[in-house]
């Protein structure tokens, strides 16, 4: 059965994206709604798997100082070997699959240009991999959260 989302809960949801440490009597104020029916509703929702969990959101002080996207090309029937290659590299923080040009677009978060580099070199190197281009992030303009 798929779970039901009404503007209520798209309210609810935006305002925990925002700030999830919000108390429940917060949200219930800033809703309109009773408190008891906001934990009803927080209840459901995790429980239906709609809100898969709480993260911690780091500020520009406490990143790494470098991000970049990789965008990469890979070889037909690769993609789980890619992917696994991906996953062992622990400054690679995402990985989303994607239409057009690129099949990947890989995240990543390096402390030094040099742990970039050697990040960027290990992705080239992976079987499979066609091609890449990668980006550096200079500055975050707008940042809603992941």
């Amino acid at each position: 059965m798929t779970q039901q989302i009404d503007e209520t809960d798209r309210n609810l949801i935006a305002l925990l994206q925002d700030n999830a440490r919000l108390p429940v009597a917060t949200l219930a104020r800033r809703l309109g709604l009773a408190r008891t029916t906001v934990q009803a509703r927080l209840d459901r929702l995790e429980n239906s798997g709609v809100i898969a969990g709480y993260a911690l959101r780091l500020s520009q002080i406490a990143r790494p100082a470098l991000r970049a996207t990789a965008l990469l090309s890979i070889e037909p029937r690769t993609g789980p070997a890619v992917l696994a290659r991906l996953k062992s590299l622990p400054q690679v923080r995402r990985v989303h699959t994607t239409s057009g040009r690129f099949d990947l677009i890989v995240t990543i978060e390096a402390e030094t240009t040099e742990a970039l580099d050697e990040t960027l070199d290990r992705i080239g190197e992976a079987k499979g991999v066609k091609g890449s281009e990668s980006l550096i992030h200079l500055s975050t303009k707008l940042d809603r959260g992941a």
